[in-house]
């Protein structure tokens, strides 16, 4: 397997500076909303055939039963677009998140999924149930499944915890005993990570590490810095990258894992600037 070429990490890791997406990180951003973008505008497109397909009885074939079918299979591929906008779109605000100062920008920017959600299914909807060529029982199970999709897209497209601007600057203070602990098993605080990844890991060389990624770029920083950048921690597999780093493996490694499988459950240890 090729490896990727190794960047420093951009973001700001001074205590008292406000942290700034990385250009890499920016870039991959407005990809991944683009393709948000297509996939919501695809489910909107088909949201006006289908009004399109119902607000015209030449074209509704009132006596053949599978139209209903028709329908309901338009209103399957209108929520999978729909919810795969939204989680691209999340991802996308991962990478660069809004800032908490302007309300409103931060509001739409990490609930754009439910509110494009709605604007592809509600009208709709509304047509399905007021349309007067349709049976009660095609009315019933259309607007039914209408329904239940469009709650569940909706939910799945809301940001519950959104990330922002301020939050990755807190983030940006010294995480004493997760460096400590890098220290001890490399040598140095350092760390590296992938744009798309959840975790960072201890050498370039790691298998995982050398996953796909989202610009073919791996990162390197400190702890602070793969945490701003929305490192969940260090991977679970330190044992078998100790031995893909070429480090020591310390005896106590199980204990060093339960240590690591605990913060990331409990939270990290932080020294607040």
């Amino acid at each position: 397997m090729a490896k990727k070429k190794v960047v420093k990490s951009q973001a700001k890791p001074a205590a008292g500076k406000k942290w700034e997406a990385s250009a890499e990180a920016k870039s991959a951003a407005g990809t991944l909303r683009v393709w948000a973008w297509v996939s919501w505008l695809v489910a909107i497109a088909l949201e006006g055939i289908a009004i399109w397909w119902l607000m015209s009885p030449d074209t509704f074939f009132i006596d053949l039963d599978f139209n209903v079918w028709i329908l309901v299979g338009a209103l399957v591929v209108i929520a999978i677009l729909a919810i795969l906008g939204s989680q691209l779109w999340k991802r996308a605000n991962q990478h660069d998140p809004a800032s908490r100062k302007d309300a409103f920008k931060f509001f739409v920017q990490n609930q754009l999924g439910a509110i494009v959600t709605l604007i592809a299914f509600l009208p709709l909807i509304v047509i399905i149930l007021a349309n007067k060529d349709m049976s009660g029982r095609d009315k019933t199970i259309a607007g039914a499944v209408g329904g239940v999709l469009m709650v569940v897209a909706v939910l799945l497209g809301i940001s519950w915890n959104p990330p922002s601007v301020e939050e990755n600057t807190e983030n940006l203070a010294q995480y004493p005993v997760e460096s400590e602990r890098i220290i001890a098993l490399t040598g140095q605080d350092q760390v590296f990570w992938v744009l798309n990844g959840s975790v960072y890991h201890l050498c370039a060389e790691a298998d995982d590490v050398n996953i796909e990624s989202e610009d073919g770029q791996i990162y390197a920083g400190t702890v602070a810095q793969a945490r701003a950048e929305g490192m969940e921690g260090l991977t679970l597999e330190i044992e078998d990258e100790l031995g893909d780093c070429g480090f020591e493996i310390p005896e106590n490694i199980d204990d060093i894992v339960a240590e690591v499988r605990a913060e990331r459950e409990n939270g990290p240890v932080v020294i607040e600037p």
